[in-house]
């Protein structure tokens, strides 16, 4: 049975039992500033959980692709992966256990036929506040499953909140016991987990394929009360299910990842054996998670979701290097990158493409290609270097990221299979020295990628703002400048924008500028406190650090030359205020005209625009 087959079976069945199927959300949450990365399935549920009424009604059901950061380190065995799909089916104070267990059994056993002993189930043991479930533990029992298949664990296991267990939880949180379902694939004990084998042992003979969450507590001052409603959050990963089904204990050989591995193997000529495995089981997770990042807009970057994503992007290309010993890979893994593709062609926006020339790709694989390359040809020149060291300090390791771009975490996983630690605080405070290094530097240098403060290049300079405005106005709040440059014969800007500007947009925003530069506004430069910025809405990155006192410019209203007073104007008073360090013209007229020559993407959901001064 496919992974396709199981995910439709499922959705089909739910379907059947009154649920009604919503589209997934996104990696990236939108509007939700609390947390990086879309990681469950109840994730973006979790308004609904606590009592909003939902547009599709009380049952629920999706599939819904999700991505765990802090898993990054335990890929590289036969079950962790970042990226998977979770399957989920809610209740939102409508049916209960009792439901859910018969649904959830009978879904497992009849529709995709797993042999019911191979099935165990856990369930909570209780605690001082919340009794032991004995509820869940006699559904079970009326389902046939032996008592002998049947755990209890404590709140470690089987319990489930977004703190982690009871007394984590911060008030007003909510949570609840849970029961999980393993597969057993009758693999050997390996006695270093322990002398006894049971479901949640970590030796590799169960697999986690199914969990139950009744959502039925609140946290109270100092403990837990029943909550207004009772929830049921399931959630089954579809790569572990497509594992278990196909009874392969592996799930990089399930029709989810075999196409990626073989792909690996016929790229570098070695079998996915013994030693061979956990680099590759690296490489066929971290590209898959890169796609799907990359799809939802994010770029390599050192900040935020960009840091992670390259972070992985540098990871694969570091176990591709350990594997061959060469970076000749990297212009061929357009064939990784097609795997990825063909597996999810025609889910999630996403299109199988039958090329290997890089160029007829879309911008995705571009961004991973660049990234990539960059970061490979300095990777070869840094291996050198480690594998003459015998001994690493934090020190060198800084040294190792400065020199060679090796992430931290890179450069700590080498040396922890040669069976050494790396001194963490002292690669933060030789970082932290370099950084506070690089401010000092910096604050001499020009601003806004300018190449000098010329007349013409301070011309430019000031129709980047207008342009910016512009845009924001003919395409929406959502765009922002991602980098300029500006010489004496041109200005470039880079924004954020996921899709190509129409012929009629790129008029509109050149007609917008032109006109502004017609009304010859003034060009007023502020030094105000941090807080009046934010009060103003100036454009700018609040979640960068800046000083108490920020450098804004406005422009408009109209330039007078002889003003009778100095008036502090609002927001609205300017058509454009932005941070920025200067220079700028003192009033627009100055500047000319523009003429937008080029709109092209130079990277997935970043734009760039090329414009000339006309006399």
């Amino acid at each position: 049975m496919t992974s396709k087959d199981i995910r439709d079976k499922f959705i089909r069945f739910f379907v059947g039992k009154g649920h009604k199927e919503i589209a997934p959300a996104k990696l990236v949450p939108e509007n939700d500033p609390s947390t990086l990365f879309t990681s469950s399935g109840m994730q973006p549920l979790v308004p609904y959980l606590l009592g909003q009424l939902h547009s599709e009604g009380k049952r629920l059901v999706d599939s819904q692709p999700s991505f765990r950061a802090e898993d990054i380190e335990e890929v590289g065995d036969n079950r962790h992966t970042t990226f998977f799909e979770m399957l989920g089916n809610w209740s939102l104070n409508d049916y209960f256990k009792k439901e859910q267990l018969s649904w959830s059994w009978e879904f497992l056993t009849k529709k995709l036929g797993l042999d019911k002993e191979k099935l165990y189930v856990s369930v909570f043991g209780g605690n001082d506040s919340v009794p032991k479930d004995l509820e869940s533990f006699e559904i079970w029992k009326s389902l046939g499953v032996t008592q002998d298949h049947i755990f209890f664990y404590g709140v470690e296991k089987n319990w489930w909140s977004r703190s982690g267990p009871p007394d984590k939880m911060p008030e007003g949180e909510i949570g609840g016991p849970d029961s999980e379902v393993f597969y057993d694939f009758g693999t050997p004990h390996d006695e270093k987990y322990g002398s006894n084998c049971h479901p949640n042992c970590d030796c590799g003979r169960f697999l986690e394929i199914g969990n139950s969450v009744f959502i039925q507590y609140q946290k109270t001052t100092g403990s837990l009360k029943e909550f207004s409603q009772r929830n049921v959050d399931f959630g089954g990963g579809l790569e572990r299910l497509t594992a278990a089904v196909n009874n392969t204990s592996d799930i990089f050989e399930t029709d989810l990842y075999k196409p990626i591995i073989d792909a690996i193997v016929q790229l570098i000529g070695k079998e996915y054996e013994a030693d061979n495995k956990p680099a590759m089981q690296v490489i066929a997770d971290h590209m898959k998670t890169a796609t799907f990042l990359i799809k939802d807009g994010v770029v390599p970057s050192n900040k935020l979701q960009g840091y992670v994503l390259r972070r992985l992007l540098r990871r694969s290309a570091t176990k591709f290097y350990q594997l061959t010993k060469n970076m000749k890979f990297l212009a061929e893994m357009i064939e990784v990158y097609n795997a990825i593709l063909s597996i999810y062609d025609g889910l999630y926006g996403i299109e199988k493409r039958e090329t290997s020339d890089i160029n007829l790709l879309e911008e995705n694989y571009k961004v991973i290609f660049d990234e990539m390359n960059r970061f490979g040809k300095t990777l070869s020149a840094g291996f050198h270097k480690i594998d003459r060291m015998e001994q690493i300090d934090g020190k060198e390791a800084f040294d190792l990221y400065q020199t060679f771009g090796f992430p931290y975490e890179v450069t700590e996983e080498l040396f922890r299979l040669k069976g050494q630690e790396i001194n963490k605080e002292q690669f933060r405070v030789e970082f932290e020295k370099h950084r506070e290094l690089s401010r000092t530097a910096s604050s001499g240098m020009f601003k806004g990628g300018l190449a000098d403060h010329s007349e013409t290049v301070i011309k430019y300079h000031t129709a980047t703002h207008l342009l910016h405005q512009a845009l924001r106005d003919i395409l929406g709040p959502t765009v922002f400048q991602k980098g300029s440059n500006i010489t004496h014969e041109r200005l470039r800007f880079d924004f954020s924008y996921d899709k190509k500007m129409t012929d009629e947009e790129i008029k509109k925003t050149e007609k917008i500028v032109n006109e502004k530069i017609e009304e010859d506004l003034k060009v007023d430069h502020l030094i105000i406190p941090l807080s009046k910025a934010k009060e103003l809405n100036a454009i700018g990155l609040f979640d960068e650090k800046y000083a108490d006192q920020v450098s804004i410019y406005g422009i408009g209203p109209k330039y007078q030359l002889n003003p009778k007073a100095k008036d502090r104007r609002s927001r609205r008073g300017y058509y454009s205020l932005e941070f920025c360090g200067g220079p700028h013209v003192e009033h627009t007229a100055v500047i000319g005209k523009i003429k937008i020559v080029k709109e092209e993407a130079i990277s997935w959901g970043i734009r760039r625009i090329r414009a000339i001064l006309k006399s």
